[in-house]
């Protein structure tokens, strides 16, 4: 697929106007005040996972409505020091898999918590365990149009404040330096650990990789694959219903997330990505931190011929190397 969105030089400008609900800050304190709860954890449990070098615990947390949410912890094995965490956010239709699966960064040395998905897992991967008991609003079978139409019944609304959770429950966990908590996530879990960076003023950095929700208004124009063609699939069929459902995805914008972001940020893009559309990504990070009190650092690595996928591996390791450097990898 070649190139789709806006040229290269005018990407690197981009900064949209962006039609924000007055209420967002309002919405999301509401949210997230009873997910505030002084014990997080509701069950930490050590499992095998056929590894030597790494120790792996299945976790049970206090989510959206105290819901339990499932999330795999893994570390370095018979590791005592005191490490820094990383929160991952998985894909699109994912749950957390198997604890064997996702190990680079308890190799690198981070105590890593996996968040499972609500009510995700059965479109690919090795499926999930944490049921939505909330998704019965009108909308369709797919996550990101179920509760379309208010944004109270959203999925988002719900998987956004797990993600909130998900960092006090690392903290909470022993053996981890809760001032060293960084959000990590490619697709839906860099919308998701995006979200995370505008909700946590104290996150320690934020590494984001092709963010699904970033710019949605024009993406829904741009393309139909992905969860974006799910919306515009749903729409079809309630004719109608846009303003009511624009206005539902105001609430989970991922530009209105970076706007109020503190932590320092490291984005990935493809610049032929049809899924997460690049002027999104592009825009997210131009506006990231503009209402914090002061300008976090921040950088972006695009891939011109990469679609979805982006830098994939190698972007990987630019991620290890930037998170290292800015001092949240290792006590000096």
């Amino acid at each position: 697929m070649p190139a789709f969105d806006l040229p290269v030089h005018d990407l690197e400008r981009y900064r949209p106007p962006l039609e924000e609900p007055a209420d967002f800050d309002a919405f999301w304190r509401q949210t997230l005040a009873p997910a505030d709860h002084p014990e997080p954890l509701l069950d930490v449990q050590p499992v095998g996972n056929g590894l030597r070098l790494v120790e792996s615990w299945d976790i049970t947390f206090r989510g959206f409505a105290g819901d339990p949410v499932r999330a795999w912890y893994t570390r370095p094995a018979q590791t005592a020091e005191l490490l820094p965490g990383v929160v991952e956010f998985a894909g699109y239709g994912r749950g957390r898999g198997l604890p064997h699966e996702r190990l680079t960064w308890a190799n690198a040395g981070y105590a890593h918590l996996l968040m499972d998905n609500r009510g995700q897992g059965d479109q690919y991967g090795s499926g999930g365990a944490t049921p939505d008991p909330h998704a019965q609003a009108p909308g369709g079978p797919g996550p990101i149009v179920r509760g379309l139409l208010d944004p109270y019944d959203h999925h988002y609304r719900r998987l956004i404040t797990d993600a909130v959770c998900a960092v006090a429950a690392l903290r909470a966990l022993p053996g981890v330096d809760p001032a060293r908590i960084s959000a990590v996530g490619n697709s839906q879990g860099g919308g998701v650990a995006l979200a995370v960076a505008g909700l946590v003023p104290d996150l320690a950095a934020a590494l984001v990789t092709a963010p699904l929700l970033c710019g949605i208004r024009r993406a829904l124009d741009l393309t139909d694959a992905g969860p974006y063609g799910e919306v515009a699939a749903y729409l079809a069929v309630h004719r109608g219903a846009e303003g009511a459902a624009y206005r539902t995805l105001s609430y989970v914008e991922g530009i209105s997330f970076a706007r109020r972001a503190q932590a320092p940020a490291h984005f990935g893009v493809g610049l032929r990505d049809t899924v997460c559309p690049p002027s999104g990504v592009y825009a997210a990070y131009h506006r990231y931190g503009e209402l914090a009190a002061h300008d976090p650092a921040r950088e972006i690595h695009a891939y011109p011929f990469n679609g979805h996928e982006g830098g994939d591996a190698a972007h990987v390791r630019r991620q290890l190397d930037w998170l290292a450097g800015v001092a949240v990898g290792r006590r000096a």
